[in-house]
């Protein structure tokens, strides 16, 4: 009798271990199969944040989620209108995605402002945690995470100083509504200071203003700075066109500055920048939680300069400096 209650016992065990591996096995296979989706958020379009995308959706793609696969990625642009970037944020949150992508600090901070359940990966935020989007630059403490685009503002004063030697004046322009120039310029003016270099700022609040500021500030200058700042970023072409008629070289945040006609930049490579973003975005996907991650910063720059400029501006750049920079054509 006890046998045959052994042997029971051992068939209901052992029915019990098949069908919970068969459970399991369903299971993981049905999550295989599900298709994620993301909502990309983007502020408005520029060399700077296109690339940032592109390199966001190949670190997904190296992960293994792939549009039109597994992956359905929803693209939206503002266009630098925040009342857009609001509402394509609302939207995200009411198709339910799995993930948002937010491009610029308004879109993230749109998103945010949208759901704080829906884990947002962003880049391009200069400072995060000034935009309150996240509780510490070293462990986010909220749904959002991601890479900021922080400047070597240390970095590029000192290229300053390298192309124009005797650098008195730096003149900024920038949008007023961008939190992130705040900043960049807050930290140029501190670090011109101990430097002895006066520094010009003027605000503008859309592109119809820039031509009519420019106009303002470009004989008072030595050279002109250009933040990592959407509006500004979108109008390099009309920015560059009117310094290099006054012969005032420009020295730009990032690279998308110099393909737009500023002279030269030493800054982040912002393709990387969004390839670091989707592996952020992959790893949240698999489970790890949003709250414990940072928000990222690249240390490598890279010098670049715009050859069709330089040839304009008819400036001497130390042979040093050229022999280390990308040289590309194209702006005004």
């Amino acid at each position: 009798m006890v046998g045959k209650k052994l042997v029971l016992l051992s068939s209901v065990l052992t029915s019990i271990f098949l069908f919970s591996a068969c459970s399991n096995g369903a299971g993981d296979s049905l999550s295989q199969e599900k298709n994620v989706n993301i909502g990309i958020s983007q502020i408005a379009s520029h060399p700077a944040l296109d690339l940032a995308r592109e390199g966001f959706v190949e670190a997904l793609d190296s992960k293994g989620f792939k549009d039109k696969k597994n992956l359905n990625l929803e693209l939206q642009n503002a266009e630098g209108d925040i009342a857009t970037s609001n509402m394509i944020a609302n939207n995200f949150v009411s198709s339910s995605k799995d993930l948002i992508f937010a491009i610029g600090t308004p879109a993230a901070q749109s998103a945010f402002n949208s759901t704080q359940d829906i884990p947002i990966i962003t880049t391009a935020v200069t400072d995060a945690v000034s935009a309150g989007l996240v509780k510490s630059k070293d462990k986010s403490g909220t749904n959002v995470a991601g890479t900021s685009d922080a400047i070597p503002i240390e970095k590029q004063l000192k290229l300053i100083q390298q192309i124009v030697k005797d650098v008195k004046t730096i003149g900024v322009l920038y949008n007023t509504s961008e939190v992130n120039s705040e900043i960049q310029i807050n930290n140029l003016k501190e670090i011109a200071k101990k430097n002895n270099i006066d520094v010009i700022v003027k605000g503008v609040n859309s592109v119809n203003d820039i031509s009519q500021g420019l106009d303002s500030i470009l004989d008072k200058i030595d050279v002109l700075y250009t933040p990592a700042d959407n509006m500004i970023a979108s109008s390099m072409p009309i920015i560059s066109s009117k310094a290099i008629d006054k012969k005032i070289p420009i020295v730009g945040a990032e690279e998308a500055h110099v393909k737009g006609g500023a002279l030269i930049t030493e800054g982040i490579n912002y393709k990387k920048l969004g390839f670091e973003a989707g592996i952020m975005a992959a790893e949240v996907l698999e489970g790890k939680d949003i709250k414990e991650l940072p928000m990222k910063t690249l240390e490598d720059t890279e010098l670049v300069i715009n050859e069709d400029t330089l040839k304009k501006l008819s400036i001497n750049i130390d042979e040093d400096i050229m022999k280390k920079a990308k040289l590309i054509k194209g702006g005004e």
